[in-house]
């Protein structure tokens, strides 16, 4: 009995080691990853990335080989190292450098050694690589910008950080995601996915197939192309218009939604972030403090809208049922209010200003009228501020309005909680508020915040999401692009503001500005501008604002433009704004005198002013500041 038991243990113990290691040797190919086996070596297939495309389908980004010089540590075996950087174009130091933070990632896993060989120091390398054991070259593509436009739209790639390596498990050590711009906010659809081949050793480090015949081994998946809203002619035209200037142009297709075009100025080359010169150029444009080349000032900027925001008070005022088109007011080159606060105008003292004179000669005190009677309607003015501020940010104003790019500010709409914790509940009345009136004060938007403001006018009352997206490669665009947004105000108010904003260019502020042939509505605006010299607020020359939208009959562009320390808005933002239609609808320039002012105009004297330690004019030389100023002395007793 005890010899037919231990025979029946031994055999079921032989049973269980046999079906256990026929489990893991033929079934079980999931509960490991190979690349925790040491004999195992993946190599990696990476696929072309997505190419992009403008809205009229020219090719903007493309792709270019590039050859990565990779290693595996613990599969270093002596080398002449000083010929192997020599070959590199590295020193020693580098050489230990690098090796060290490829060891410290995985001594077992690949990291880039050296990135992106151009393709002669590539057919020099290659011949050699067998000398050194440990490393190879990885194969992939850089980008290959096929325009110089657009670097804050399109964005750039460049290799994975360490928080990127822990927060996402597809990236390798080494390997390229996209930063900024369409390359960040699309970067799964473009990368598509990469493949990899799992290589199994001998004990001898030497190849010998592939592991489980190639089971685990995946193709790669290329990235899918994609098309923008964005037309590359008329951002490449803005850019140029934009040169010796900062600020930001917004172009919006009204019935769409659609981002025409995004300018931020000063702005740079693309190819500037391509291969190995990227990290020295990145570096040179992100130190660059005063002209910030890689601040989007469309997206990111926030300003003032001066008297563009008007129009929303004309509308919230005939919604309110406050005003109508004959309700009249009058200015006494300008308005007064509170016990010595004055809002100067340039109309003439004793004008009597009806809705469309207001908007047309930019009215301060017909705005400011409006504006009380809206706050003033109700019995408390935190409820008629609370009223008001529901109405503007049906616009979209002090929102981020959900568009498709990575980078953004809400801009600021005050409500009445934002004026009880300055003033104290109950403490401040319309008076207190009244820049609201005329876009200035508490309230801030970002050009492409405005540009939808006025593509929300020229659809009389909805706007579309604005998203940079037209189209991608076997797939849909989100179902939010599609959404009408409905704001507060009814359809039948918007006539009589679109018909006052056309007359600005008729017979207002814009109408040396009149391009022939295009109908267009606009709004001129000026919007004061502070910084801080030596801790002390210094008032600059003005930000130059415009809006405009045509043609009238059927909006097929709405615009916001901002030039910081532009004077007035006719002058450099209604003149750009102007071109720009022009040249989208008709694809041509007419108004040369314009153009060659835009051209040959430079703003860079203001911006050095506050730089220059010297006395300075601001505005249109009626005001002045002495910076920095002389210091009073005392009369010596007598």
């Amino acid at each position: 009995m005890r010899k037919f038991l231990l025979s029946s243990i031994i055999i079921i113990i032989a049973i269980v080691y046999i079906g256990r290691l026929s489990y893991l040797q033929l079934i079980d190919y999931t509960s490991k990853n190979p690349l925790n086996d040491t004999a195992i070596k993946a190599v990696y297939d990476y696929p072309e990335r997505g190419h992009i495309y403008d809205r009229n389908g020219k090719l903007l980004v493309a792709n270019q080989p590039s050859y990565d010089v990779m290693v595996i540590p613990r599969d270093v075996k002596p080398l002449d190292t000083l010929e192997f950087c020599s070959l590199l174009n590295i020193s020693k130091e580098q050489f230990t450098e690098k090796y060290n933070k490829a060891y410290t990632y995985s001594p077992r896993l690949p990291s880039v050694f050296v990135p992106q060989l151009s393709k002669e120091e590539y057919a020099i390398l290659q011949e050699k690589m067998r000398k050194y054991e440990g490393f190879y070259i990885q194969k992939r593509s850089l980008r290959h910008y096929m325009t110089d436009a657009g670097a804050n739209v399109l964005g750039y790639i460049s290799e994975v950080n360490e928080w990127e390596l822990k927060k996402y498990s597809y990236y390798q050590s080494g390997e390229l995601i996209g930063r900024q711009g369409v390359e960040k906010e699309y970067e799964e659809v473009l990368r598509g996915r990469k493949g990899v081949k799992f290589i199994q050793k001998d004990r001898f480090n030497r190849v010998i197939g592939s592991y489980k015949d190639g089971i685990f081994d995946t193709l790669p998946v290329p990235g899918k192309d994609i098309h923008l809203t964005i037309d590359n002619d008329l951002q490449k035209y803005g850019e140029e218009l934009m040169v010796h200037k900062r600020g930001g142009i917004v172009a919006i297709e009204p019935k769409t939604g659609q981002i025409l075009t995004l300018v931020s100025a000063p702005t740079y080359d693309p190819d500037l972030l391509v291969g190995r010169k990227r990290s020295k150029n990145y570096t040179r444009l992100y130190n660059d403090s005063i002209a910030k080349p890689l601040y989007d000032r469309g997206l990111l900027a926030m300003y003032p809208p001066g008297s563009p925001f008007k129009t929303i008070n004309a509308l919230i005022g005939l919604q309110e049922g406050v005003i109508d088109e004959g309700t009249t007011f009058t200015c006494y080159h300008g308005y007064r209010y509170g016990r010595n606060s004055f809002m100067g105008c340039h109309c003439p003292s004793g004008a009597r200003n009806n809705l469309n004179r207001g908007i047309r000669e930019s009215c301060n005190a017909y705005f400011a009228n409006t504006y009380r009677r809206i706050i003033e309607k109700y019995p408390t003015s935190a409820e008629g501020v609370n009223t008001w501020e529901k109405h503007v940010e049906s616009f979209g104003l002090g929102d981020f309005l959900g568009y498709d790019l990575p980078t953004g500010k809400s801009g600021k709409i005050p409500d009445a909680d934002y004026y009880n914790a300055v003033y104290g509940e109950r403490r401040w009345f319309a008076t207190n508020t009244l820049s609201n009136a005329i876009g200035q004060g508490e309230v801030l938007t970002t050009p492409i915040q405005l540009a939808n403001l006025t593509a929300t006018i020229a659809n009389r009352g909805y706007y579309y999401t604005p998203h940079i997206i037209k189209n991608i490669e076997n797939d849909t665009i989100a179902h939010k692009f599609v959404e009408k947004h409905q704001t507060t105000i009814d359809a039948e108010n918007f006539d009589p503001v679109i018909q006052g904003m056309y007359d600005v260019y008729n017979s207002g502020t814009a109408q040396w500005l009149q391009i022939p042939g295009i109908s267009i509505a606009g709004k001129t605006g000026t919007a004061e501008n502070f910084t801080k010299i030596e801790g002390k607020r210094v008032q600059l020359t003005d930000h130059s604002i415009f809006v405009a939208f045509a043609p009238i009959e059927d909006p097929k562009i709405a615009i916001a433009v901002f030039v910081e320390n532009g004077y007035w808005g006719s002058r450099w933002a209604g003149k750009i704004a102007s071109l720009m239609i022009e040249k989208y609808i008709k694809g041509e320039i007419t108004r040369t005198d314009m153009e060659d002012y835009l051209l040959e105009g430079s703003l860079e004297d203001e911006y050095a002013k506050p730089l220059s330690g010297e006395s300075f004019t601001i505005n249109d030389g009626k005001k002045f500041i002495k910076w920095p100023q002389e210091e009073k002395k005392e009369k010596p007793l007598p």
